[in-house]
């Protein structure tokens, strides 16, 4: 009996701290019909997918993530990325959504990949915005998961030690390189500012000390990849970076690759009817 009641009491408590525990996103529906989730990349709040929710939710069911730490919304103190990833699935289930679309956006691309790896079941279709599955490989492909961690680890420790003034000038520097116009650069800089340091240090670190290229086997949903060649184009052929991309992506069986010729990493501001029409031809 004393046993009984004890393991009652350790059970009760393990329930509690599960449903209590914090948040990873917050999450905005909108529309009715198919079910689409819609994953902002690092430092972007959800408002970076209202061009393509007013475009696609006329007729499908949008959930709109933000994750949490990110352009305002309160930090958690667990990992990020697998509490979003853990999260989202109970979501997906708790919601009962029918083989949901999910559209990711540099980090939120590689969320989805990683959903789509990992519960094959509950993943209609993936749409990614120019995002890798090991974006540490892009000049080493052989790269090793030391090289990596040490690499992912580097990065987050630069991030943390920049004094608050050099991380908003680099933040607005960098912001101009992802996105063309001057109103969309000045937007993206102001939610790295609003985001907690130590949520995009770690997030960073844990994506690219990852590399997802062998776990993409495991995806069964219809996959469309949307890169960025301008991003690269002062340095490196067409042909080069459609290569890196074939090449991150050859264990996806079936995976469709884009580039987009004008847009930067901000596909969706520099070029959203580009966009548009390839996610149209993959829906139909």
């Amino acid at each position: 009996m004393f046993k009984r009641l004890i393991c009652s009491i350790l059970l009760a408590g393990a329930f509690s701290a599960a449903a209590a525990a914090p948040s990873a996103f917050n999450v905005k529906v909108t529309g009715a019909g198919a079910p689409v989730i819609l994953i902002p990349g690092l430092a972007s709040p959800g408002e970076v997918w209202d061009g393509t929710v007013q475009r696609f939710c006329a007729s499908r069911q949008c959930h709109v993530l933000t994750l949490a730490g990110f352009a305002g919304a309160p930090a958690i103190d667990a990992p990020l990325l697998p509490a979003v990833e853990q999260q989202l699935s109970a979501y997906i289930s708790e919601n009962k959504l029918a083989r949901p679309l999910l559209i990711g956006h540099s980090m939120g691309g590689f969320l989805a990949l990683k959903m789509a790896a990992d519960h094959p079941a509950q993943v209609g279709r993936v749409v990614v915005v120019d995002a890798l599955p090991a974006l540490g490989a892009t000049q080493l492909p052989n790269v090793t998961s030391e090289q990596l961690e040490a690499m992912a680890a580097q990065m987050r420790d630069r991030l943390l030690g920049t004094d608050p003034a050099s991380f908003a000038a680099q933040q607005r520097r960098t912001a101009g390189t992802l996105v063309s116009g001057e109103a969309d650069a000045e937007r993206v800089a102001g939610w790295s500012l609003q985001s907690d340091r130590k949520t995009m240090a770690t997030s960073i670190y844990q994506m690219l000390s990852q590399d997802l290229r062998q776990e993409l086997a495991r995806i069964q949903a219809p996959t469309l990849v949307l890169g960025s060649w301008a991003a690269y184009k002062s340095f490196l052929p067409r042909s080069a970076v459609e290569a890196m991309f074939k090449s991150q992506y050859q264990q996806l069986p079936g995976v469709q690759v884009e580039l987009a010729d004008t847009a930067r990493h901000f596909i969706m501001y520099d070029d959203p009817d580009w966009m548009y029409a390839r996610i149209d031809q993959f829906l139909k």
